[in-house]
């Protein structure tokens, strides 16, 4: 199933300038492409579509320790409700910690963080931010995993 995600603003990196009109097509836990929505549309005319309020791009790598919480499982939601889909292995101490992030395609990176892209054929990882940096939505490897109520 193909998803075309859309925003008021879409942005391949988030130091870029947004796409104008912007979308990006999400098939199973890939990026199929990136560009603007009705040339998107008309590419994949079956393809369920979401629309976010704020700005779409690509999922943070969270770059401290995480959050404190009742269990690991708990502590990893709350980094994918934070709109980030990786971990430094630093901040992975335990093995509960590392399992729990398997088991929810949450990506432990070794070294320092990265500088996410949104890239086609890369792994489906995007976060919409709403206009306080507040996280609206989290995609990871392809799943909705976190929507602000």
């Amino acid at each position: 199933m193909e998803t075309i995600h859309t925003a008021d603003r879409v942005f391949v990196t988030w130091a870029a300038e947004p796409i104008e009109n912007g979308a990006v097509v999400v098939v199973r836990d890939r990026i199929g492409a990136v560009g603007t929505y009705d040339d998107l549309r008309a590419r994949f005319p079956q393809a369920r579509l979401r629309t976010w309020p704020g700005g779409l791009g690509p999922a943070r790598v969270h770059d401290g320790p995480l959050p404190d919480a009742p269990s690991p499982r708990e502590r990893v939601h709350a980094v994918l409700k934070l709109g980030a889909t990786a971990i430094l292995d630093q901040h992975a101490d335990s093995p509960e910690l590392r399992a729990a992030a398997e088991r929810n395609d949450v990506v432990v990176l070794p070294g320092t963080a990265r500088k996410p892209a949104i890239v086609q054929a890369g792994r489906a990882d995007l976060a919409v931010f709403d206009e306080t940096g507040a996280c609206i939505a989290t995609v990871c490897a392809g799943r909705l995993v976190h929507r602000r109520k």
